[in-house]
C-alpha cells in the first residue's frame, strides 16, 4: 500500500487527472441501487472507469512530475499549464461519452457531443429525456457539476504542485481567496458542495421529486442547463421552484472568491465588489426592457411578463439556459436582441459561467468612458481609474487594460469565425448563426434550432470547438496547442 501511494504522491500531473477522471465517471454507479432495473447499464460505466484507474497509475508509476517539468522546461509556467488543462479536458470528454455510447444510447458523434456539452457546462440536449434512464440522467447532471467547478481545482485539494498556481488561472479562476492553492481550492469545494445541498433541500420542500431536485440543483448552481424534464424549469409551473432556481444561477453566476466573503458574513464588502455591483446593475437594467418588450409584443399582463423577464434574464446572464412557462423563441425581436448582448456578457470571472464576463465587460465600458472623457478635456490629468474586488480598491493599469482588450478581441474573433462556418455546415441565415455561436461559445445551451440530434456532423463538429474554447476561454486552448505542437516540433528535431 506505502508502494502504490507513493507511486501516486510522485506521479505526474497526467496519470492523476486521469484517475480522477476515472473516479468522476464511475460516479453514477451508487445511484443503480436506488433503481434496481438500470443495473444492466453498470458496464457501461465499469468499462471507462476501470480503465481510467489502470491507465492513470501506469502513469503515475511510468512518469514522475519531476519528468513532465524536464520536458517542458522550456517553457512558461502558464504554457505548461495549459497543456494539462487542454489534456484533461479531452481525455474527459472521451471518457464521458463511453458510457452513452456502450449502452448503445447514443452513436459515438451524439455521445461525444453530450459529453462536451455536459462538462463545458452548454446544456444542448442530444437526449429525449423522457426515454433516458435515470442513470444516463445523473450522468449528465453529474459532469455539469464537476465540470463547473473544474478538474484542477478538485486535484489541488488533495496535492499542490510547482505548477498549480498557473494550472489554477489557466482553468478560468481568478481570485485567490486563501494564501495557498490548496486551502483556496477546499474553501470553493466547501462553499459550492454547501450551495448545492441547500438547493436540492429548497427544490425538495417546493415539491420537487428528490432525483430532479439533486440533478437541477447541480445543473443550476453550474449554470449548465440540464434538466431531467422535456419543458425545463418551466415545465414544473412553480413560482417556488423558479425563485429556487434563480438563487442557484446567480449563486454559480458570481465569483466563488465573493461567496466565500458572503458566508463568512462580510456583506459589506460583497456590495463594494465593483463586478457584483454591475452585475445588479445590469439585471436592473435588463429585467424592466425585457419585461416591457414581452408585454407589449404578447398578450401577457405585466407582472406576469416580469416574471418571466426576471428568469430569463438571470438564466441568460448566468449562461444556464434554462427556460421559465414560455420558450424563449416565442420572445419579440428586440428581447430577443437584449439575449444575445446577455450571452455575450455572461457571469463573473471566477463563476461557473461563459461569456466575456462581467468584469471584463466592465472594463471595457468603464475605459471607453475615460477614453471620451480625455479627448473631450485633453487639459485634465486623470490618475488611473479604480475597481472594488475582494481585497480593496485596485487601479486599472496599462497590463489590464491590454489584458481586457486581447481577450475581447480574440472572442469576436472566434465568435464570427464560429458564425460565418456555422452559415455553411448548417446552410443557416448569418442572424441565425450568430445567435446560436453566441450561445455555444458562451455556454448558454439556448437553441434557435440548429442544434439537435439531425444536425449535421460538420455542425456538431463546429459547436463542440466553439463549446470548448468558451469555458477554457480561449486563451488557454491556444497556449496549450502551442505548447503540445512545440513538443512534437522538438521531438521531431531529435
Amino acid at each position: 500500500m506505502k508502494r502504490i501511494l507513493a507511486i501516486l504522491k510522485n506521479g505526474s500531473n497526467y496519470g492523476k487527472l486521469v484517475l480522477l477522471v476515472g473516479l468522476l465517471v464511475g460516479a453514477p454507479l451508487f445511484v443503480l441501487p436506488f433503481y434496481p432495473s438500470e443495473t444492466k447499464y453498470m458496464p457501461s460505466f465499469l468499462v471507462p472507469t476501470v480503465f481510467s484507474l489502470l491507465l492513470g497509475f501506469l502513469i503515475c508509476a511510468a512518469t514522475s512530475r519531476r519528468a513532465d517539468e524536464k520536458i517542458t522546461a522550456w517553457q512558461s509556467p502558464m504554457q505548461r499549464g495549459s497543456l494539462v488543462i487542454l489534456f484533461v479536458w479531452c481525455y474527459s470528454f472521451f471518457m464521458g461519452a463511453l458510457p452513452f455510447f456502450i449502452s448503445g444510447k447514443l452513436d459515438f458523434l451524439h455521445a461525444l457531443f453530450e459529453a462536451v456539452s455536459g462538462w463545458t457546462t452548454a446544456g444542448f440536449a442530444m437526449v429525449d429525456v423522457e426515454a433516458m434512464p435515470r442513470v444516463f440522467l445523473f450522468h449528465r447532471s453529474f459532469m455539469q457539476y464537476c465540470g463547473g467547478l473544474g478538474f484542477i481545482l478538485v486535484m489541488a485539494m488533495v496535492v499542490q504542485g510547482k505548477h498549480s498556481t498557473a494550472m489554477y488561472g489557466a482553468e478560468g479562476h481568478s481570485d485567490r481567496p486563501r494564501p495557498s492553492i490548496k486551502k483556496t481550492a477546499r474553501a470553493i469545494f466547501g462553499i459550492y458542495n454547501a450551495i448545492f445541498f441547500s438547493g436540492a433541500l429548497a427544490y425538495r420542500i417546493c415539491g420537487m421529486e428528490g432525483f430532479d431536485a439533486v440533478c437541477h440543483a447541480m445543473s443550476a448552481l453550474s449554470t449548465a442547463g440540464f434538466s431531467t424534464q422535456p419543458g425545463s424549469i418551466g415545465g414544473y409551473g412553480s413560482f417556488a421552484v423558479e425563485m429556487t432556481t434563480i438563487a442557484l444561477m446567480l449563486a454559480g453566476a458570481s465569483n466563488f472568491a465573493v461567496l466565500l466573503l458572503l458566508a463568512q458574513g462580510k456583506i459589506r464588502r460583497v456590495l463594494r465588489v465593483t463586478e457584483i455591483r454591475f452585475m445588479f446593475a445590469v439585471l436592473a437594467l435588463f429585467v424592466p426592457l425585457c419585461a416591457f418588450s414581452l408585454a407589449a409584443g404578447s398578450e401577457m399582463g405585466l407582472g406576469e411578463s416580469f416574471r418571466h423577464a426576471l428568469f430569463g434574464v438571470v438564466a441568460i446572464l448566468s449562461t444556464t439556459g434554462y427556460h421559465g412557462p414560455a420558450s424563449y423563441l416565442s420572445w419579440p425581436p428586440f428581447a430577443l436582441g437584449l439575449i444575445f448582448l446577455l450571452m455575450m456578457v455572461g457571469g463573473s470571472a471566477g463563476s461557473t459561467s461563459g461569456g466575456i464576463k462581467l468584469s471584463r465587460t466592465y472594463f471595457l465600458l468603464r475605459m471607453t468612458r475615460e477614453n471620451i472623457m480625455a479627448r473631450l478635456s485633453p487639459s485634465i490629468r486623470r490618475n488611473a481609474p479604480l475597481y472594488h474586488t475582494i481585497r480593496g480598491r485596485t487601479p486599472i493599469d496599462d497590463a489590464l487594460v491590454a489584458d481586457t482588450f486581447g481577450f475581447a478581441a480574440c472572442y469576436i474573433g472566434v465568435f464570427f469565425a464560429g458564425a460565418l462556418t456555422l452559415t455553411l455546415t448548417a446552410g443557416c441565415s448569418l442572424p441565425e448563426a450568430m445567435f446560436e455561436f453566441a450561445s455555444v461559445l458562451s455556454t448558454s445551451g439556448i437553441t434557435s434550432g440548429i442544434t439537435h440530434a439531425g444536425a449535421s456532423a460538420g455542425t456538431l463538429a463546429v459547436e463542440m470547438v466553439g463549446m470548448v474554447l468558451g469555458r477554457l476561454e480561449i486563451l488557454a486552448v491556444f497556449f496549450g496547442l502551442h505548447s503540445a505542437f512545440g513538443i512534437i516540433k522538438k521531438k521531431l528535431r531529435r
